[in-house]
């Protein structure tokens, strides 16, 4: 009689029917997944665990045990400061990627910020890899170049493919499965360098609670968890802003109001990604993406502390745009 392989109990535990089904504890996600990154599941049993993890949707204690096995798989350099971890998967395709400068300004003020994401799974989409490049901001090739990027302009963007090859296999799955993976979750949570300040970006609301709750099962002490315009972590200026957050063991929220009060701005048709540099070089006006980029900011100042209110967030995001650097991305056109 031939054994039962090692990965068979958890696609049992998930697919044993409507009554005998459950889902896995943090430990037991985190000894699934193991097993993936180590190539120890065989194919047919991953894409048959990814699916029934996909019907019944993960859980915090599922996505905090799937994070810890990926993270024991980095070799992260000693020492590196990093301020906010910032994931970027989702890409864009009706407005600009704006948050990547919203990003940019909080280095340009001390913070140092952390991007990581992919690109290319759904056509038709515009990436933070392609943005950064028109940007002539350089990819990182590894957490070690992050940390030296880091370390010289506050700011550095790794590819999931370089961070996890692994995890970037299974996103790539999905054209072949026709849905997401709780990959996708799992990949926005990484925070490599566990800096104190995670933001996170969400397409569908119900997201928002197991981002928020699987922070405060990895012990994160401070979290935001947006739904962003496409799925990123960039605050929609016509619409109010429901934030979920993490602070010091506490859940809380709270609603950002809408910037803009009248009719909501309309979808743009060109795309064009070298109008971010146009726009921070103050060559051309664009009072959507401003907004934009200063309310995303404002976000992340006030869970940092830096202000102690929205207003005075959004105050001082808006004197932070005001006094950019113009000159800054002037090699990027």
């Amino acid at each position: 009689m031939m054994q039962e392989h090692p990965f068979a109990q958890y696609v049992r535990i998930l697919g044993k029917g409507r009554h005998g089904s459950r889902a896995l504890s943090q430990q037991e996600a985190y000894e699934a997944m193991r097993l993936i990154l180590t190539d120890e599941a065989q194919p047919i049993q991953i894409g048959a665990f990814l699916m029934l993890m996909r019907v019944k949707e993960e859980t915090p204690e599922e996505v905090a045990g799937f994070v810890q096995a990926v993270r024991s798989t980095f070799t992260v350099p000693a020492n590196v400061q990093v301020d906010v971890d910032w994931s970027s998967y989702a890409g864009k395709r009706r407005q600009l990627p704006w948050f990547i400068l919203a990003a940019l300004l909080l280095a340009e003020n001390g913070i140092k910020v952390f991007m990581h994401g992919t690109e290319g799974h759904t056509p038709g989409r515009v990436y933070t890899r392609e943005t950064l490049q028109a940007l002539g901001i350089p990819v990182a090739r590894s957490l070690a170049d992050a940390a030296v990027q880091l370390a010289a302009a506050n700011f550095a963007y790794l590819p999931l493919a370089t961070l996890s090859p692994r995890l970037q296999e299974i996103i790539e799955l999905r054209p072949l499965l026709g849905l997401r993976s709780p990959v996708h979750t799992v990949a926005r949570m990484l925070n490599p360098f566990q800096a104190p300040y995670l933001v996170q970006g969400i397409f569908h609301p119900g997201y928002r609670d197991i981002h928020q709750r699987a922070a405060l099962a990895l012990g994160q002490p401070y979290a935001a968890v947006l739904k962003g315009e496409g799925g990123e972590i960039e605050r929609n200026p016509d619409q109010p802003c429901l934030v979920k957050t993490v602070r010091e063991g506490v859940l809380a929220e709270e609603e950002w109001p809408a910037i803009f009060k009248g009719p909501r701005h309309l979808k743009d048709e060109t795309m064009d990604v070298r109008r971010l540099a146009t726009l921070w070089r103050g060559e051309i006006e664009d009072e959507y993406a401003v907004a934009t980029i200063t309310g995303t900011a404002a976000i992340i100042l006030k869970m940092m502390g830096r202000a102690d209110s929205m207003d005075s967030a959004e105050a001082l995001a808006r004197t932070m745009w005001e006094t950019r650097t113009v000159e800054r991305l002037g090699a990027a056109a």
